[in-house]
């Protein structure tokens, strides 16, 4: 076994681990070695508190005893077992939990290995489904999504991603997707007032239905919150409005709530909070509480039943993942879902989510603070040249980024979206917690645009 000391870790961390969205000439090394509720702690023995939920996915923090604990009943059981015409009592208990918390009529649990990979599912899924239902229209190949979405990295999910800087080198790999303008709440339409921001976007859904639904499959949807395009926030009434014209026109709705479900809008799910049921649901993340890689696609009656048929009619969904289902995996979520109600995990969320608002009313009044945005425990604070007008600082300058370097030394890990910083913890963040992370965010404001 090759022995190292932290000198040799962060070497070959440097020069041997490729990291993902990172350019590794300017990479500088942070290597976490253990880790306690909300609180990380890295290979020199300094602790950060973990503001973005290790990528949005911890939930109750790290090394919740009762999760540890069923990972490893789960050990002494069996590892892994293959959902390829086999299965597990675990993953079994799982989806019937998942279909008892789910919006209702999501009655049926395809499950795979991460966000990109649901969401890949559920364009699949839909395409098969408009071939094979009882009267079939073939025609119906292609998709609707917003503008600056993202849904993952597989080719399916970049195709009806949106963010330009992520994904035109992919573009000769991509199929083409329609696409109508992000329901932005900040960056606003000129003479759209905030109350008709709604209508005014779903004016513009409905104008490319109307068009094109004869041929499309699905329309895909972040709810609520466009995580990767800025914490882009839409406005109320804009979901409920996508479903009634998604079912006026014939289209089916993928709700992506891989970054916004299992709480961190305040509710189980996002949909919930406009009371809509798609025809697909996609999870990951926080589904296992952040511990293991794994995500469902959730689907209807009504597109179970178009894949139900005889060998030889050759209905059957041609897709699967090795790990997909994986025990060890169901046994996190499990417990996770168990620690939300023994904890009262969502009843608990108002009171923080609170206090963090009274903090983000305070650092909107710094300068250069274009626009601070919340729901539930999330959080973001938009930096700008010129509020007034909403001018970006150059991007080169990466104002964003030099604010989360400043939190570093306070103790607190945060990463930005661009100039937008990205406040995320986990749902079990403490309330002395949320002030430190709040408080070194704007400390490092000022220190970088005051």
């Amino acid at each position: 076994m090759t022995t190292c000391n932290s000198r040799d870790l962060l070497e070959w961390d440097r020069t041997l681990v490729w990291h993902a969205f990172t350019q590794m000439a300017e990479y500088e090394p942070l290597v976490i070695q253990r880790a306690e509720g909300c609180v990380l702690v890295d290979i020199e023995g300094r602790p950060y508190i973990d503001g973005v939920s290790s990528l949005w996915c911890n939930i109750h923090g790290h090394r919740h005893p009762k999760i540890d604990a069923a990972i490893r009943r789960q050990l002494d059981q069996v590892a892994h077992v293959t959902n390829l015409g086999a299965s597990n009592p675990t993953t079994i208990r799982l989806a019937r939990r998942l279909v008892d918390i789910a919006p209702p009529g999501l009655s049926h649990v395809f499950f795979s290995d991460d966000g990109a990979t649901a969401v890949e599912v559920a364009i699949k899924m839909a395409l098969q489904y408009w071939r094979q239902r009882s009267d079939p229209r073939p025609e119906k190949t292609a998709y609707l999504a917003l503008g600056q979405a993202y849904h993952g990295d597989t080719l399916g999910a970049v195709s009806v991603g949106g963010i330009e800087q992520f994904h035109a080198i992919f573009r000769p790999l991509l199929f083409e997707a329609l696409r109508v303008p992000a329901p932005d709440s900040y960056r606003t339409p000129p003479g759209v007032p905030a109350e008709g921001l709604a209508a005014h976007y779903l004016a513009e859904m409905e104008r490319v239905l109307a068009e094109h639904h004869d041929g499309l499959a699905a329309v895909v949807i972040e709810p609520l919150v466009q995580g990767a395009a800025g914490m882009i926030m839409h406005p109320p009434g804009y979901l409920r409005g996508v479903r009634e014209l998604t079912r006026r026109y014939n289209v089916l709705l993928i709700a992506d709530e891989v970054a916004v479900g299992f709480g961190r809008t305040g509710k189980m799910f996002a949909c919930e909070h406009e009371d809509v049921t798609p025809d697909l649901l996609c999870i990951a993340k926080g589904l296992t509480g952040g511990y293991l890689p794994m995500a469902a696609t959730l689907a209807t009656d009504e597109i179970w039943r178009a894949f139900l048929g005889s060998h030889a009619e050759s209905k059957t969904f041609f897709h699967g993942h090795t790990y997909g289902g994986n025990p060890l995996g169901a046994a996190a979520a499990l417990a996770t879902l168990d620690v939300f109600a023994e904890e009262g995990t969502l009843e608990k969320l108002p009171a923080k989510a609170a206090r963090l608002g009274e903090h983000l009313d305070r650092i909107a009044r710094l300068p250069h603070v274009g626009d601070v945005r919340q729901r539930g425990l999330i959080a973001a604070v938009e930096l700008v040249r010129d509020p007034a007008t909403k001018e970006p600082f150059p991007w080169q300058e990466r104002r964003g980024q030099r604010v989360c370097d400043y939190a570093m030394t306070e103790g607190v890990w945060i990463r930005p979206l661009g100039d937008v910083i990205v406040i995320m913890p986990p749902l079990a963040i403490r309330p002395d917690q949320i002030d430190r992370i709040a408080g070194a965010v704007e400390r490092g404001i000022e220190k970088v645009v005051g």
